[in-house]
């Protein structure tokens, strides 16, 4: 993605001399002539750096600064003026500028000041990200959720992380499986071995078997050298076997013998080696049906299931719905450079209303492409990928099946309502009170504002 820079002079040969070397470096530039211009522009777009003048009619460009920083904070700054003193180069850092540059400059002095400037804001978002990653490393909790049911998942998961049980963890495709075994891992003294996390559907049983017990050199044709298989990996540590239910019946006889015996034997090997790993699995079967119909070994069942966690599917946890939402929209807008503040009433109830037979996965990819589509500051219904629940209590499409969204419909209804109030709460706030402001910002009109205030007892 190209590095967006805002120029800002009102001098227009300056601002053509600056666009034209930047261009030409393959920046992507953006010109205004005035402060209030630049304003109006960061109302809708985000760079990446804004080179503005300092003295400038109406808005100077310490002021400039100033206000495109309460939107952008990580936005960085470059002045140039023809009125260089130590006393305005102060004031300007203080205000929050990089660098500071007196008229006339060289082109090798803006380029140079230019990639000093976006090395910085990238080693600043080198630092968050750490930072994030140590959070999220250090506190299982980072993970988003509201409702009692995940808080009582969250509640076990303290309670036996720190055990060497086997997990076994059941719940539908999309609602989360391998973060809440991450989250297991993370708070336990494994911690500091490494977590591995492997994909029992996607591999036929040769493969699986090579890659959880290894190889040794010649053992099947193409196993040219020796391989140390994920179980030697995750010693010490955690190894986490997705779809578990999808294993052949030999498959789960090797894997029994390793929860029993601590121990594996590479493919084609005689000699066995100890490993010391905590084993996590997850399923979206009904194992009880499974083991029924003898696909899946009660005994491995039961080594595998000394601790058994259900995670809710997304319709029924509405409380997480927009929360999650909001999450999203925050990451995604971060990667796509879009400052989005705020979902709309109308979206709130779309997506409060909608079932989500994709849980959680389906929910972040309707927000991705919400972000893509949107047009700052906010996501409308417009922006949503499947069609907005009508009052007339139709679903989202005749063919799909499981509980009805609508047996939930005063749980779900009541809880959009307190959405759309705080998001009336949110707009009035953050307009100082001023109903015009805030009904522009929500995206309707001040008669609607009004209205839904007196429905909402907001008056």
């Amino acid at each position: 993605m190209a590095i967006r820079i805002l120029v800002v002079d009102d001098e227009e040969n300056m601002v053509k001399l600056l666009q034209k070397i930047l261009i030409k470096e393959g920046y992507e530039v953006q010109t205004a002539s005035s402060g209030s211009e630049a304003i109006r522009i960061l109302r809708d777009q985000m760079f990446d750096l804004i080179i503005s003048d300092l003295v400038m009619p109406v808005l100077s460009g310490i002021h400039l600064i100033q206000e495109a920083k309460a939107q952008h904070p990580d936005t960085q700054f470059i002045l140039i003026t023809a009125h260089g003193s130590i006393g305005s180069a102060v004031e300007a850092v203080k205000a929050g500028a990089f660098d500071y540059l007196t008229k006339p400059f060289q082109k090798d002095e803006i380029l140079l000041a230019v990639q000093k400037a976006l090395k910085y804001a990238e080693l600043q978002q080198e630092v968050r990200k750490l930072r994030a990653e140590l959070k999220v490393r250090n506190d299982f909790r980072n993970i988003v959720y509201q409702s009692k049911s995940m808080e009582s998942v969250f509640s076990l998961v303290d309670k036996i992380a720190d055990s060497q049980a086997s997990v076994l963890i059941l719940g539908e495709s999309g609602t989360g499986k391998e973060l809440i075994a991450r989250a297991i891992h993370e708070k336990s003294s494994r911690k500091k071995g490494l977590f591995v996390a492997v994909d029992c559907s996607v591999l036929p049983e040769h493969l699986l078997q090579s890659e959880l017990f290894g190889h040794v050199k010649g053992a099947f044709t193409g196993a040219v050298k020796e391989k140390k298989g994920l179980f030697l990996a995750a010693d010490g540590g955690t190894l986490f076997l997705d779809e578990i239910g999808n294993i052949s019946n030999a498959m789960q006889l090797n894997l029994l013998r390793v929860l029993q015996e601590r121990e594996i034997k590479p493919v084609g090997s005689v000699n066995s080696t100890k490993v010391d790993v905590r084993v996590l699995a997850a399923t979206n079967e009904d194992m009880d049906a499974a083991m029924r119909d003898g696909k899946i070994r009660r005994d491995l069942y039961y080594r595998l299931a000394v601790v058994t966690i259900h995670i809710p599917p997304l319709r029924r946890r509405t409380d997480d719905i927009v929360p999650l939402a909001y999450h999203f929209m925050h990451k995604y807008a971060a990667a796509y450079k879009k400052n989005l503040t705020h979902l709309t009433p109308g979206v709130l109830h779309a997506i409060t209303e909608n079932p989500w037979p994709g849980n959680v996965r389906e929910l972040e990819n309707v927000m991705e492409r919400a972000v893509l589509l949107s047009t700052p500051p906010h996501i409308d219904e417009s922006n949503l990928s499947f069609p907005i629940p009508v009052d007339d209590g139709s679903t989202r499409t005749p063919q799909q099946k499981g509980p009805s969204v609508h047996s939930y419909k005063e749980t779900i209804r009541d809880h959009a309502r307190e959405c759309e109030k705080q998001a009336l709460v949110d707009a009035l706030k953050n307009t100082n009170g001023n109903k015009s402001q805030a009904a522009k910002l929500l995206g309707i009109g001040r008669t609607s504002l009004y209205h839904k205030m007196k429905n909402l007892g907001l008056e």
